[in-house]
């Protein structure tokens, strides 16, 4: 008799066992009423990876984020971050949507710090031991400090939502996430309302978030950084991260016994290059990848079983294989 596991291994595509694996969404289904969502979303997002999530709009990117993040849990399926199951909203867990939600009140400082303040003191902390609550606030604003140049906004950190351009309060919306540590920072379309040059910055954020990563391990150091982006663009898709997933409506659900579509699933899961912020965007680089992203995930006529494009696990086995050969020779 198989078990969950192997069926959900039966493509081969599955992580090797000293996989640091972050997050697993298992069997994820989501519907509204009779209107199927997502199918059997099955994922293994290892730690220190940027993965990116396309495909059509309406197809339940959106959905499959915030089941993870916990306020939409799925009607099927669960899902874990670091082994634990989602009950619902967590520190471990971090969101950046498209539209900013920056308090107007406070500077670029205080939005970034605001985070620790609600979760490392109280309201009778801050009346009963105020010395201890200016220590504490004092320590707060030196590490929000320290994130604002880490982005590159060390300069504007006085300055007040009103006096910040769209780039600038998206960078300061990421700083609020990222100051708190989470194991998972999820990113809902963050730059689709910015102009090609701010998004272009913070694109090149996001991969030089990825190197650090690199930098990290090789310092034998945990990886900071597990982001995951959902974005209708396949150019910044290929750019951001290492790792693309396609989702979709249109695959061959007869083959799974079913006579009309259940919902979108995970169509497309496959290796993206490795950018690097201070090179050229090589756009020709990518273009077989997006034709075939394309053709996969967003084409109704060009309907694949589910595993035919699934393959981002043995892409890495076989690149790790590759490079352990090199270094033996």
């Amino acid at each position: 008799m198989s078990t969950p596991e192997a069926e959900h291994h039966a493509d081969g595509n599955e992580p090797p066992p000293d996989a640091d694996i972050v997050l697993r969404c298992r069997g994820v289904s989501h519907w509204f009423g009779s209107h199927p969502i997502l199918h059997d979303v099955d994922l293994d997002v290892a730690r220190g990876h940027v993965v990116s999530v396309v495909g059509p709009s309406g197809c339940g990117k959106s959905t499959l984020l915030r089941s993870i993040i916990g306020t939409h849990p799925p009607k099927r399926g669960e899902i874990l971050v670091n082994g634990k199951a989602v009950q619902g909203p967590g520190r471990d867990r971090g969101i950046v949507y498209q539209h900013y939600s920056l308090f107007p009140f406070l500077s670029a400082l205080d939005n970034v710090a605001i985070g620790l303040r609600l979760d490392q003191t109280n309201l009778i902390e801050r009346v009963l031991h105020p010395l201890r609550w200016r220590r504490k606030n004092a320590e707060f604003r030196e590490q929000a400090a320290a994130m604002l140049d880490r982005l590159g906004l060390g300069h504007a950190k006085d300055r007040f939502p009103h006096q910040l351009s769209g780039g600038m309060k998206q960078r300061v919306a990421m700083g609020q996430a990222l100051i708190m540590k989470p194991d998972v920072l999820l990113l809902d379309e963050p730059f689709g309302a910015l102009d090609e040059a701010m998004r272009e910055n913070l694109q090149d954020l996001l991969v030089d978030l990825f190197h650090k990563n690199e930098q990290a391990r090789d310092r034998g150091e945990v990886p900071p950084y597990t982001i995951m982006i959902v974005t209708h663009e396949l150019n910044e898709a290929l750019y951001v991260s290492n790792r693309v997933i396609g989702l979709s409506q249109s695959w061959r659900y007869e083959d799974d016994g079913f006579d009309r579509v259940p919902g979108a699933t995970v169509v497309y899961d496959a290796a993206a290059p490795i950018s690097r912020p201070d090179q050229p965007r090589d756009y020709v680089q990518w273009l077989d990848q997006k034709n075939e992203i394309r053709q996969v995930g967003f084409e109704p006529e060009e309907r694949h079983s589910r595993q035919d494009y699934r393959r981002f696990w043995r892409e890495l086995r076989e690149e790790h294989a590759l490079a352990e050969g090199d270094a033996e020779g």
